[in-house]
């Protein structure tokens, strides 16, 4: 326990309205709103066991957080031999969260509130492949759509995008403070900067794989798990890793690339989404079409003129014999690939995403069955393996995750709990300066979303 002379040092006099309190009284309250968010500790007596901090500072931090409607004890605890404990809660509807997910084909959009739980989504199809101007516009039009449907709501807090990439990163960034060159063309043009100016809110970036891991953590099957393997199966492959809880990102941001690994099927090599990814998947699907080897995906070809790999998933879900073995070929190289992972990293689960692995069983059985034939039997003895459920609202779970332990992260929460919002970050600050004097240029008119 401090001493009184510790105690006295950190606290100053008290005033009427919010408690004044020192600027080296951050660092405790940082880690008592954390025991707080993550559960930790539910109520003073836990926390004051949990941060070896005295009863004095541990009642006038929770005093300083309360004034900033950052925590509430209004509650009662269950009794257990004496007085009832008041129970300790952080007030995830203080902030808001706007969160995107931008894929190939689609592009997602939400809210969520500072629990990373999802409020609102909608999804419609787009074209990356588009000026990313236009991709910037269409986001701001949704995001004030969301926005304009919440009136009178808490106040925005950050801004969350999952891309179809690695996002760089060097390990001392809270928050995206310049555009990063995920997909062409967007080093030429301020979609991070253009996002923060319209909002004032801070943005940060991961790639869909991880968005999509965290939304399996903290909402999906991974629940209650502290290791797991996440695998993506689509155009691309990749995988996240989530080890004690805390997903891996490497020393650049791009752990989990494993698409780019080479594998061989017979006479033929290549990488792992040229062999078994979704392309591969409609090619194969259109070879038996045109020779006739499925009827199902003949008619297909007759009828519409090309054959995609969720046709080919569809006619393995009705019986057809060589779609099947397609998909099965798929999931045995996929999963050959994955045990090695398994082997080396020892998951307690794993589990296969995409609209491949979502649509039928066949891929995951055999990518089930190839991961445990080739596992070692302390790997594989209590090793699940599922396929997610959450579809393509992991995404935007996981990039509101990405969010609120960005702005809770000890380092970026000691620079502004003392005001009560991120954005008084100073780096923040200093990343509004910068934009106002670039003037980035503004949008033309985009139509609402059709509902």
């Amino acid at each position: 326990m401090p001493s009184t002379a510790a105690v006295e040092a950190e606290l100053r006099p008290r005033r009427k309205g919010r408690p004044r309190v020192s600027e080296t009284a951050a660092p405790s309250l940082v880690e008592i709103l954390n025991l707080v968010r993550t559960e930790q500790a539910t109520t003073r007596q836990e926390i004051e066991r949990q941060s070896e901090l005295g009863r004095a500072v541990v009642a006038d931090r929770l005093g300083t957080l309360s004034e900033l409607g950052l925590v509430d004890e209004s509650e009662l605890g269950v009794a257990t031999g004496g007085r009832a404990p008041r129970l300790v809660r952080f007030l995830s509807e203080r902030g808001r969260i706007l969160v995107a997910t931008l894929d190939q084909t689609a592009l997602g959009v939400g809210i969520a509130n500072l629990g990373g739980d999802l409020l609102m989504e909608h999804h419609e199809a787009a074209d990356l492949t588009q000026p990313v101007s236009a991709l910037c516009e269409r986001l701001v039009t949704l995001f004030r759509w969301i926005l304009d449907r919440q009136p009178g709501g808490p106040d925005l807090w950050g801004i969350s995008i999952s891309v179809p990439g690695a996002v760089p990163d060097g390990g001392e960034t809270l928050f995206q403070r310049a555009t990063p060159p995920v997909l062409p063309g967007w080093e030429r043009f301020p979609l991070v900067e253009t996002l923060a100016g319209t909002f004032d809110a801070p943005v940060w970036m991961r790639s869909s794989v991880e968005t999509m891991t965290m939304g399996e953590l903290h909402a999906g099957a991974g629940i209650s798990h502290r290791t797991m393997l996440f695998v993506k199966v689509g155009k691309r492959i990749g995988a996240g890793l989530v080890s004690d809880g805390v997903l891996y990102r490497g020393a650049q941001g791009a752990a989990g690339l494993i698409g780019s690994v080479p594998v061989s099927v017979g006479e033929r090599s290549g990488t792992l989404e040229a062999m078994a990814g979704s392309d591969h998947i409609a090619r194969e699907g259109r070879a038996i079409a045109e020779r006739g080897a499925s009827e199902i995906l003949a008619e297909q070809l007759r009828r519409g003129g090309e054959v995609s790999a969720i046709d080919v998933a569809n006619a393995a879900q009705m019986g057809d014999t060589a779609a099947i073995e397609i998909l099965s070929q798929s999931g045995r190289v996929i999963g050959q690939v994955i045990a090695t992972l398994a082997n080396m990293l020892n998951p307690e689960l794993i589990v296969l995403s995409g609209s491949i692995a979502q649509t039928n069983d066949i891929l995951l059985a055999s990518a089930r069955e190839a991961v445990y034939g080739a596992s070692h039997p302390l790997v594989s003895r209590d090793l699940q393996i599922v396929r997610s459920q959450m579809g393509s609202s992991s995404g935007l779970v996981g990039a509101a995750m990405v969010a609120t332990e960005g702005i809770f992260a000890p380092p970026m929460l000691r620079d502004w709990i003392m005001t009560g919002k991120p954005q008084a970050h100073p780096l923040f600050q200093q990343l509004k300066v910068r934009i106002a004097q670039e003037q980035p240029p503004r949008g033309r008119a985009v139509s609402p979303p059709e509902l």
